[in-house]
């Protein structure tokens, strides 16, 4: 599906869908638990769709009561090979995959578009190391065996990821475990996210340092009820259209005090020079003089796309470094952001692991692909803020993946030309 976008300015008020970080792991947990548990995610997306629908095929009897709350009733399934379909949700197979192996089960994950290009490397090592098989074909991920407690060490500077999937995991194993994360830690504000979720369902940990200890045979009790918070990283796209608008844009349901990462957009676009003002979930943001900086995307890699949006007209040059892990994602983001502002009419340089954004008066607008990749596409609506013409995406489907109402309230926003 395709959609043009009208040039000009965005301004009003906008609400982020819930956390699709926040509620696979929650789904995860309730799921490997003992206790039935009702969760509400909010908007239904693509991928805590994944999330639920393989807690369903793997040991939860999963009920829909309406549009995303879900309640989980803990249950053994027959034996045999369990069919997994995690879509193209990177968080749900890896977060899942070291649990089918602390329950011992033999299960195949479905793929979907990029994800089985994806890497699982070192994590599929270290699984192996402890007793899984994994063999891959094409788009299926075939698993069985039944991990070992003991030492677990693997590097943090690929997937936070990993090492949340093998924190949930581990507590599951018969004996005790120790986790040791080496090297430099990536995304770390993902990992306490998992830590805090761990610890809404009764699971003990000690940490110290890059060093964890977790008991073994420990039983998840996840709440009887929860709410997932609102998304920082999908509220970050009408955070940075209210910094693109003189009169600017009001986001409701952004967590006051979070663990999201993303909620660095704030003082981000403050750098910027953006006037941002906070009351309590909600967020004003207006333009000012916007001027570029140097932004280390590190800990924040899914903020680059629209970033580079604020900084293609914003004044002097703009640097996006530590950004290389972006070429792992649904797309090769340091490519994909660089063609889809190309496109628009923006002085951008591409580098190994990050970006160079040189600031112009305005963009041209134009046709862009979404490349099949939620992130690039709400990208581009954001861009249409700084065009001179309207802006075609192509695919523009694929926010369905984390935001499937992006476009309906993106349309509710006033135009000023």
């Amino acid at each position: 599906m395709d959609i043009t976008l009208r040039q000009g300015q965005r301004c009003g008020e906008a609400t982020a869908p819930s956390s699709k970080s926040y509620a696979q792991r929650m789904l995860i947990c309730a799921g490997l638990g003992c206790t039935e548990s009702v969760i509400d995610c909010g908007e239904l997306s693509n991928d805590i769709a994944a999330g639920a629908r393989c807690m369903a095929a793997l040991s939860a009897e999963v009920t829909e009561l309406g549009e995303g709350v879900f309640r989980l009733r803990p249950e053994k399934k027959p034996g045999g090979e369990k069919l997994l379909l995690c879509g193209e949700s990177g968080t749900t197979l890896r977060l899942l995959l070291p649990a089918v192996g602390a329950l011992g089960e033999t299960a195949v994950f479905k793929m979907e578009g990029r994800l089985s290009k994806r890497p699982l490397a070192p994590l599929d090592s270290v699984l192996r190391a402890h007793g899984m098989s994994l063999i891959q074909e094409g788009e299926l991920l075939h698993c069985s065996g039944k991990l070992s407690a003991g030492h677990y060490e693997i590097a943090g500077n690929v997937s936070s990821q990993f090492i949340s999937g093998l924190l949930i995991a581990l507590p599951l194993l018969d004996g005790d475990s120790e986790l040791y994360v080496t090297g430099k830690i990536e995304s770390a504000a993902y990992i306490g996210m998992t830590e805090s979720v761990l610890e809404k369902a009764g699971i003990r940990f000690e940490k110290e340092a890059n060093k964890y200890h977790i008991p073994g045979n420990q039983t998840y009790r996840f709440p009887d009820s929860a709410h997932v918070e609102g998304d920082c990283s999908n509220a970050a796209f009408f955070l940075s259209l209210g910094a693109l608008s003189e009169k600017g844009v009001t986001v409701h349901n952004v967590p006051a005090e979070t663990l999201q990462g993303d909620k660095a957009i704030v003082d981000i676009l403050r750098r910027f020079g953006a006037a941002a003002e906070e009351r309590g979930e909600s967020i004003y943001v207006r333009r000012g003089e916007l001027h570029g900086c140097t932004v280390d995307a590190s800990a924040i890699p899914d903020l680059v796309p629209v970033i580079s949006v604020v900084a293609s007209t914003a004044e002097g040059e703009t640097r996006i470094i530590n950004a290389g892990r972006l070429r792992l994602k649904e797309s090769d983001r340091l490519k994909t952001t660089t063609e889809l502002l190309k496109t628009l009419g923006a002085d951008i340089e591409e580098q190994p692991e990050g970006l160079i954004i040189r600031g112009v008066k305005a963009l041209r607008g134009g046709t862009v692909s979404a490349a099949n990749d939620h992130r690039i596409a709400m990208s581009a609506a954001v861009a249409s803020a700084v065009c001179t013409q309207s802006v075609t995406v192509l695919g523009c489907e694929c926010t369905n993946k984390s935001f499937p109402r992006f476009w309906e309230s993106f349309d509710k926003l006033e135009v000023r030309e």
